[in-house]
C-alpha cells in the first residue's frame, strides 16, 4: 500500500492525457485522410499543442507505471488502471458534455468496488510473504 500515491499518479496521468487528447481532436475538427494528404495531417495532428501535451502526459504516466511495475505485482497495480476510466467519464461529462447515463454510472460504480476490494488485497502479504517473512525486519544502521 505505500505506493498507492504512485499507482493514483500513474491513473490520473493517463485520465489527463485521454482528456487532452480528446480536446487536441475535437480543436482539429472533422479530419479527413487522402494519399496526397496523409503524411500532412499525420504531423498537423501530433503537433497540435494539446494533442501533443497529451502524448507526453501519457509517456510520463507509462514511465510512473514502469516504477509502479518494479515495485507491486502485475496483477494489484494494473487494476487500480481502470479508475483512469471513472475520472475520464466524470470530466468528460463536465468538460466535454458526454452522457453519463444510469448504466454507465452503474459500470462506474462496479469498477470502484472492484478496485476498492483489490486494494484491500494489498494491505496484508501473501501467504507466501507472510511464511518467508514472519516478523517485519526493520534495516539498523548495521544492515545497511
Amino acid at each position: 500500500m505505500k505506493y498507492i500515491v504512485f499507482i493514483l499518479f500513474t491513473v490520473l496521468t493517463n485520465a489527463a492525457a485521454q482528456l487532452m487528447l480528446k480536446q487536441g481532436m475535437l480543436s482539429l475538427g472533422p479530419l479527413s485522410f487522402t494519399a496526397d494528404t496523409m503524411i500532412a495531417r499525420v504531423f498537423q495532428i501530433l503537433f497540435n499543442p494539446w494533442v501533443f501535451a497529451g502524448l507526453t502526459t501519457f509517456a510520463i504516466s507509462m514511465a510512473s507505471h514502469l516504477y509502479v511495475l518494479s515495485k507491486v505485482e502485475l496483477s494489484f497495480a494494473y487494476p487500480f488502471l481502470s479508475l483512469a476510466y471513472v475520472a475520464v467519464a466524470v470530466f468528460a461529462y463536465f468538460v466535454f458534455r458526454e452522457d453519463l447515463n444510469s448504466w454507465r454510472i452503474a459500470g462506474i460504480a462496479f469498477i470502484c468496488v472492484g478496485t476498492v476490494l483489490i486494494a484491500q488485497s494489498g494491505r496484508t502479504g501473501s501467504a507466501k510473504e507472510i511464511a518467508l517473512n514472519p516478523v517485519p525486519q526493520q534495516a539498523s544502521e548495521y544492515t545497511r
